[in-house]
């Protein structure tokens, strides 16, 4: 089935072999286990804490051997490879250009070796018949100060394959509206943007990213569900924020596997995107972090129909939600549901 994707960490993607061939080129020593499957055990199950703050530390690791303008390249490369291989027609694969300075790269050099190895991926993926287009979005870590000069490099950025600008980390403390600077630069410049919002903290980190930065698109956003009561007869009913965001058709990039580990959802089938799909807010369905989760588009899709007696009906309209909701011009959107989704789902 094609699948878009608009959630997906690329240092939460990186093989195993990969953090390993990339350790021993750049002289990371750090590595908890020398030996892939060991390697990828590892980052799955401490990532399996519950903690949101605990899940983040298991990225030291993939930033640590993502120093170099060679190592942001294969990464890039490979991630879009192994996208295309799910069926992933459309991706935005998020990073954050200053976590990658440590070896004396500027941010420009950065970005510019991530979208070189998203170019060479894509042709590649298309000469070998799995044609894939993938954007990038630029994200600031919202404990940092460098909000405003990554939104600057997104909008620098934005006819050479960037998508938009995000901003991603620890929630609790970190408030979006600490970096409305950024925001209200972005909405100035017509450039895109996400904000990871509702995950680990709840209504009010929601509240914020919409209402007072702006937000088109929220990243995770479970905690809407927060804001939706029952009545004696077990009816839902929306208070005024859960309500503006399904009335908006605010865009929901939710994240099953990720949410459980982290403790936002008790489990695949109890996961508010059920409930929500059935309450027809804009939800998306995403990886997050493939090497964290053990997870692809396809693994998700299926543990939805598995667990959460999702259909190929469902599956579908997750799909259109988010190829309407991509950070890419209108007719680039309408072009691949006519052309590439919709036959393929018949």
């Amino acid at each position: 089935m094609p699948k878009v994707l608009l959630h997906d960490h690329l240092d939460g993607g990186v093989r195993p072999a990969t953090v390993l061939d990339l350790a021993r080129e750049t002289g990371y020593t750090e590595l908890p286990a020398d030996d892939p499957v060991e390697l990828g055990e590892w980052f799955r199950a401490a990532a399996d804490s519950g903690s949101l703050v605990r899940y983040l530390e298991t990225f030291a690791h993939t930033v640590g051997v993502m120093q170099t303008a060679p190592a942001l390249h294969r990464v890039a490369y490979e991630c879009v490879r192994d996208l295309s291989d799910d069926g992933v027609v459309y991706a935005e694969v998020r990073y954050a250009p200053e976590q990658h300075l440590e070896q004396g790269l500027s941010l420009e050099e950065v970005v510019e070796a991530v979208n070189a190895g998203f170019r060479d991926g894509e042709r590649d993926a298309a000469a070998a018949g799995r044609p894939i287009v993938v954007r990038a979005l630029l994200t600031a870590m919202r404990h940092a100060a460098k909000s405003r000069e990554i939104a600057e490099l997104a909008v620098r950025y934005r006819d050479d394959g960037v998508g938009g600008f995000d901003i991603a980390g620890a929630e609790a403390g970190y408030p979006p509206t600490r970096h409305l600077d950024a925001f209200e630069y972005l909405r100035r410049e017509n450039a895109h943007f996400t904000i990871h919002a509702g995950e680990a903290f709840g209504l009010p980190s929601i509240w914020e990213a919409i209402q007072w930065c702006g937000a088109e698109r929220l990243g995770h956003g479970v905690r809407i569900v927060d804001d939706i009561q029952h009545d004696v007869a077990g009816r839902p009913h929306l208070g005024r924020l859960a309500a503006f965001v399904r009335d908006r058709r605010i865009p929901l990039e939710m994240c099953p596997s990720s949410n459980v580990q982290t403790g936002a959802a008790e489990s695949i089938a109890a996961h508010p995107i059920t409930f929500l799909k059935d309450l027809t807010f804009r939800v998306t369905l995403n990886t997050d972090n493939r090497l964290m989760s053990n997870t692809s588009m396809s693994k998700e899709m299926q543990l939805l129909v598995d667990e959460a007696g999702w259909s190929k009906t469902d599956l579908l309209w997750v799909t259109l939600n988010a190829m309407k909701s991509a950070f890419l011009p209108f007719d680039q959107r309408l072009r691949l549901i006519e052309d590439v989704i919709k036959p393929g789902y018949r």
